[in-house]
């Protein structure tokens, strides 16, 4: 073995050692236990049903900013690691009206990523569906969530809260919102962090420009180039916590969106045989559970609240 593998080998062996040992950690993985109950509890209650997660598929979602795509060949098939289950979902209201799963993805993420303490290549959402539904019912659905869990995790988790120093605050209905443009104007390009370190509350970003999102997430027919989208952002400077929105569901949108991204109907060519044959409308979105833990923590980092953290650009167990 050469020196520099035996020290990468030593310095892996020693952090993870030292990391899994951490107080924090333990924090961490107890509200994650707490925090896992409270979604599929409430979601349950509510009427969804839990659907087992998609790990391979010949589909997946393409994103809207650069990552690399691993893919392995399984029976002479192309088969992609799940970035998300947004087609599954839309697939699956078909036939079931509200469903849920959590769902691991994989995002193998530029190098750049590592810096911003909130991503990890490797991470688990709690992913929502339901046909029929609007936007407004998801926000509402999400807001309802959102004071339920804090109160619940706060309630549950004194002794731990206390322990980390974290003072954390129950959100108050309904949440502010923003739209992306008006937004982008008042506070500049990076926008979203500048808020999220202005606000105390949970806050909505609304009415995405088509071009920030991808092909399926659906264009508001009285505003062309508007998508009723969703973001959820938290406070003290912890950005992004869900992402989602009513969904394209008629071919000849699916189609035209398609190109105005670019890309090509073979890529998503089982989708849109699906489509073909009829989608019903219906709205969605996903929550990064890591990214709520550390919300709820209170970490700088989200590498702390997983045993075995995939930082992009960095080694890993």
């Amino acid at each position: 073995m050469l020196r520099s593998d035996i020290m990468q080998t030593y310095d892996v062996v020693s952090y993870t050692n030292e990391h899994l040992s951490d107080e924090r950690l333990a924090i961490a993985l107890r509200v994650h236990t707490t925090v896992r109950q409270i979604l599929g509890d409430f979601f349950r209650s509510r009427g969804f049903i839990e659907v087992p997660p998609v790990i391979i598929s010949p589909l997946t979602d393409p994103l809207n900013h650069p990552v690399y795509d691993p893919y392995i060949t399984y029976y002479d098939e192309k088969y992609a690691l799940t970035k998300s289950m947004i087609f599954h979902k839309h697939l699956l209201v078909s036939h079931f009206d509200k469903i849920f799963t959590f769902s691991p993805n994989i995002r193998i993420e530029t190098p750049d990523k590592a810096e911003t303490g909130r991503h990890l290549s490797e991470f688990t959402q709690i992913d929502v569906e339901a046909r029929g539904a609007t936007r407004e019912q998801m926000m509402s659905l999400v807001e309802d969530l959102m004071v339920e869990l804090v109160s619940k995790v706060k309630e549950k988790h004194a002794d731990d809260l206390r322990k980390l120093g974290r003072k954390l605050e129950v959100p108050r209905k309904p949440f502010r919102r923003y739209q992306y443009l008006e937004a982008e104007k008042e506070y500049g390009k990076d926008f979203e962090a500048v808020l999220s370190r202005k606000e105390k509350d949970m806050f909505w970003i609304i009415d995405i420009p088509l071009q920030a999102r991808e092909f399926y997430d659906r264009e508001d027919p009285s505003r062309p180039g508007i998508l009723v989208d969703m973001d959820l952002i938290y406070p003290e400077g912890f950005q992004e916590a869900l992402s989602g929105g009513e969904r394209e569901y008629q071919l000849d949108r699916i189609l035209e969106r398609i190109k105005k991204k670019g890309q090509t109907e073979e890529q998503f060519k089982w989708y849109i045989e699906f489509a073909r044959r009829g989608l019903p409308p219906s709205a969605g979105f996903g929550i990064g559970i890591e990214r709520l833990v550390r919300y709820i923590c209170g970490f700088k980092r989200i590498d702390d609240v997983h045993p075995f953290p995939k930082v992009p650009g960095k080694f890993s167990l």
